[in-house]
This record gives structure tokens, sequence and C-alpha cells, in this order.
């Protein structure tokens, strides 16, 4: 069965810290672009970060740049973001989804592509 499963979430205080993993069964991450994306309470889904292994791109959302570290496990079949000096905007759902290829980038929207495959959502609550 081919799917993503996603993990870490929860609840954390601003300026702390949490580390989302995302595991691939089924099928390899290997050509695929990794994409993290969040959705808050009445806000649309935003691109948060991308990794390919294709061409070597990382990329980064301004609002999450220097505070969040992508990484790729290739053994594991898993991804991870790591996610510090956390704020309570980044409360949100937080998806991973795999696009065979390389990381898209729209100039207006940010990430963007045709992901083939989601994960089920990992929620993160940052609050006091």
């Amino acid at each position: 069965q081919v799917q993503l499963v996603e993990s870490g979430g929860g609840l954390v205080q601003p300026g702390g810290s949490l580390r989302l993993s995302c595991a691939a069964s089924g099928f390899s991450l290997d050509y695929y672009a990794i994409g993290w994306f969040r959705q808050a309470p009445g806000k649309e889904r935003e691109g948060v970060s991308c990794t390919s292994n294709i061409d070597g791109m990382t990329w980064y959302a301004d609002s999450v740049k220097g505070r969040f570290t992508i990484s790729r496990d290739t053994a594991k079949n898993t991804v991870y973001l790591q996610m510090s000096s956390l704020k309570p905007e980044d409360t949100a759902v937080y998806y991973c989804a795999a696009e065979w290829g390389v990381c898209v980038l729209d100039p207006g929207r940010g990430l963007a592509g045709e992901y083939d495959y989601w994960g089920q959502g990992a929620r993160v609550t940052v609050s006091s």
C-alpha cells in the first residue's frame, strides 16, 4: 500500500521545538520531491518547505526560514521537518506530500506543483 504517514505533532510552548516525520511505504522517496504544507484554522494551505534529491534543492517559506530545517533519511525512506523557535502563528495542521521530480515554485504562490501522495496531517499547537 502506497502511503505517507506523519508523526511528531503535539502541543509545545512558544520558543520550543518539534520534529515532524514523514515515512513513506510502498514506494521509494528517492526520486520524489517532498513538500511540507500547513493549514491553520480559517486560512488557506501554504507551502512551508521542500526538498528534492534530483537537483539537490531545498526551499523554505520566508515565514519559517532560519527556524525550520528539512532533511531526508534515505535508509529509512523518511523526511523530517525540524521546527525550532516555534511561534503561536505556526499553529496548524502540517502535511507532507510527495511529487515525482523536483520542487516546483511559483513566484506568487510559493510552493506549487501537483503532488501525488499526501500524508494524513499532524497537528501542531504552539501555546503557553
